[in-house]
């Protein structure tokens, strides 16, 4: 297992980490799974025997089932360098101030996960969707409170944007609060939207980035084919609606060539897929999931695996994003004064 430091912090983690949301099986969550104490304890005894260092949960996960299940497994095995990171912003009730990033909300959030998963401290405390309602001065100094009180180590961001994540830099910088290490993303082959702006970001300002369902929902894992019904026991069956496909042609498209590379190296189509994001430069780490050890183990052997720069080029020729506006002119125009941030969009293009 490789270890990687998180954005311009000195903490070191996995490449792999491994995700909760299959603890717990309450409410929406149920279709991804319902993992109990026994399985979720295997689970993470499996990964941690991997050299995986960092799990991820979240607070709305199963209604903070699955940071409950996590405390219970853990217990000492924080002595051993787990770091924990979670999640808070979405509802957690009904009260008028039970979600957001209010400083009510984040403080009582943390307070409550914290309670939940019987530890003293978030390893890395993540804003799990933009507010943008909360006043981001109010947000920044709420998490800066959180970690001078020693509840949390390290600061976040999930699904903002491109301009949110530089305006709450802009604010922790101005007021001396602490800033974001790193940010989490959805990021796939088949969804690349991430390198238009989010990847620039994290690049120019030193961010990590871990890739929550790296396998788009399963449909990069290989079980999923061309004119056939989603297999039984795959979230799709479930009725999982994320990603939403936009090119069903093009998904497919990636899906042989990722079948077709995985067959020559003897190895699965989800560890190609993984290994293409671990090989991404501006990616820290990946995030797994599965309800069942076979799902893991085949995961995690992705660490390991190391495509050929002409397996990298047939994955990027079958699933490059369109140059949209204002990057096609800057592609024209610009091309001899691009930084290194701009390269990882336009590199590909460029050898084109």
């Amino acid at each position: 297992m490789e270890y990687r430091l998180l954005g311009r912090s000195g903490l070191k983690i996995s490449t792999v980490t491994m995700g909760t949301m299959t603890f717990g099986g309450k409410g929406w969550a149920k279709m991804v799974g319902d993992l109990g104490v026994s399985e979720a304890r295997r689970l993470v005894d499996l990964c941690l025997d991997a050299g995986v260092n960092l799990i991820d949960t979240a607070d709305v996960y199963s209604a903070g089932v699955s940071e409950e299940i996590l405390g219970e497994v853990l217990g000492g095995k924080r002595k051993n360098g787990v770091l924990i990171a979670t999640k808070a912003r979405f509802p957690m009730g009904d009260g008028p101030n039970d979600a957001g990033s209010s400083r009510q909300h984040l403080i009582a959030a943390c307070e409550a996960s914290l309670k939940r998963m019987k530890t003293d401290v978030i390893d890395l405390y993540q804003l799990h969707e933009w507010d943008g309602q909360t006043p981001l001065e109010e947000t920044m100094e709420a998490l800066d409170t959180l970690v001078h009180q020693g509840k949390v180590r390290y600061v976040g961001c999930s699904n903002f944007s491109g301009w949110h994540i530089m305006k709450a830099l802009g604010i922790s910088e101005r007021d001396k609060r602490q800033r974001f290490v790193s940010q989490q993303i959805h990021y796939t082959l088949e969804a690349r939207d991430a390198e238009y702006e989010l990847l620039p970001v994290s690049i120019d300002q030193g961010l990590g980035v871990l890739v929550w369902s790296p396998l788009a929902g399963g449909l990069l894992s290989g079980k999923h084919r061309r004119n056939q019904a989603a297999p039984e026991g795959t979230r799709q069956f479930a009725g999982w609606t994320e990603p939403p496909i936009r090119d069903e042609n093009r998904l497919w498209n990636i899906v042989e060539t990722l079948v077709a590379i995985a067959e020559s190296r003897s190895v699965s189509a989800a560890q190609v897929a993984l290994a293409w994001l671990i090989g991404r430069k501006a990616v820290t780490s990946v995030i797994i999931g599965g309800r069942t050890e076979a799902p893991f183990k085949d995961n995690l052997a992705a660490a390991e695996l190391k495509l050929t720069e002409e397996e990298r080029r047939r994955l990027d020729d079958v699933s490059l994003p369109p140059v949209i506006y204002p990057y096609w002119h800057q592609l024209n125009t610009a091309s001899v004064r691009l930084s290194e941030a701009d390269m990882e969009l336009f590199a590909p293009h460029l050898k084109k």
